[in-house]
C-alpha cells in the first residue's frame, strides 16, 4: 500500500499545493506513481495540473456526499493520478458536520486504492476544518510546508495542535515527517532565524532542502505542469528533486 503523506497548514501561501504537484512530478521522473489528492474547495491544484474545475462532472464533493466511489473519479494524467477538487467541496464540509464518522470518509475511501500508488500525496486546504481533518485521519505522515516568517511559523505550532487532537480521537498512528521550507530567500536574516530555530522551538526535523523563491515556480500553474517541467533546470526544481529523496529516505 501507498504511504499516504498529508501537506498541511492553515496559513496559506505557503506554496502547499505547490509542493504536492512538484513531489509527484519528482516522483514520476523516479520511476513512481502518485496519487495526487485535491482538498481545497479552492482546487488550485487541480488547476495547476491543468484541469479546469468547472468542467467536471465528478469531484472529490461527490464522494464526500456518498454519491460516487473515489476510483469514478479519478483523473489520469501523465505525471500522476489526480482525485479532483470543485468549489462543490465547500458544501460537502457542511453536509459531513452532521454525519456520523465524518473524520474517516477519505480514509476508507483511500484504502482500496492506495496499494495502486507508491505514494499518496494529500493536499489539505488552509484551513483546520472537517476535509483537513479528513486528510490527516487517512494519513500515514503529515508534512509541514511554510515559509521561513513569523506568520508561518505560529501556523506551524497550531498545526501540530491539531495533529495531537487528531492522534488521540481518529489517527493514532499519525507521524510528523517534518516541515519543508518554501518560498525560502536565505539571504534575509528572518529566514535563516526561522529556519534555525523552527526545529527547537517544535521538536520537529526541517527536511532538506529548503526550496529557494523563484518566479518560474509562480508561473508554472498558468502552464498547467509543475516547475520540474517548465523549468527544469532551476534552482527550485532541482531542489523538489532532491526533497523528494529526502522523503523518500525518511519513509
Amino acid at each position: 500500500m501507498g504511504t499516504i503523506i498529508a501537506l498541511a497548514n492553515q496559513k496559506g501561501g505557503v506554496a502547499k499545493t505547490t509542493t504536492v504537484q512538484s513531489l509527484a512530478d519528482a516522483y514520476a521522473e523516479m520511476g513512481r506513481r502518485a496519487l495526487v489528492v485535491d482538498l481545497d474547495p479552492q482546487a488550485c491544484l487541480t488547476f495547476a495540473m491543468g484541469i479546469d474545475p468547472d468542467q467536471l462532472e465528478l469531484s472529490l464533493h461527490d464522494l464526500f456526499m456518498g454519491t460516487a466511489k473515489l476510483d469514478e473519479l479519478l483523473i489520469e494524467l501523465d505525471s500522476a493520478t489526480l482525485a479532483p477538487a470543485t468549489i462543490d467541496l465547500a458544501g460537502a464540509e457542511a453536509h459531513l458536520l452532521t454525519k456520523t464518522g465524518r473524520e474517516f470518509v477519505l480514509a476508507r475511501a483511500l484504502r482500496p486504492v492506495a496499494e495502486d500508488y507508491d505514494c499518496v500525496l494529500v493536499d489539505c486546504g488552509p484551513s483546520l476544518g472537517i476535509l483537513t481533518i479528513n486528510g490527516l485521519t487517512a494519513a500515514d505522515y503529515v508534512a509541514i510546508p511554510f515559509q521561513a516568517e513569523t506568520l508561518s511559523n505560529r501556523g506551524v505550532g497550531q498545526l501540530l495542535e491539531t495533529v495531537e487532537d487528531v492522534r488521540m480521537f481518529t489517527n493514532q498512528d499519525l507521524r510528523v515527517l517534518g516541515a519543508i521550507a518554501t518560498v525560502h530567500d536565505g539571504r534575509t536574516r528572518l529566514a535563516r532565524e526561522v529556519l534555525a530555530a523552527l526545529p527547537e522551538t517544535y521538536g520537529i526535523e526541517v527536511l532538506e532542502p529548503p526550496i529557494p523563491k523563484s518566479v518560474r515556480v509562480a508561473e508554472a500553474p498558468a502552464r498547467g505542469v509543475s516547475v520540474l517541467e517548465h523549468a527544469g533546470r532551476s534552482k527550485s526544481a532541482e531542489a523538489y528533486r532532491a526533497l523528494a529523496h529526502t522523503i523518500d529516505e525518511k519513509l
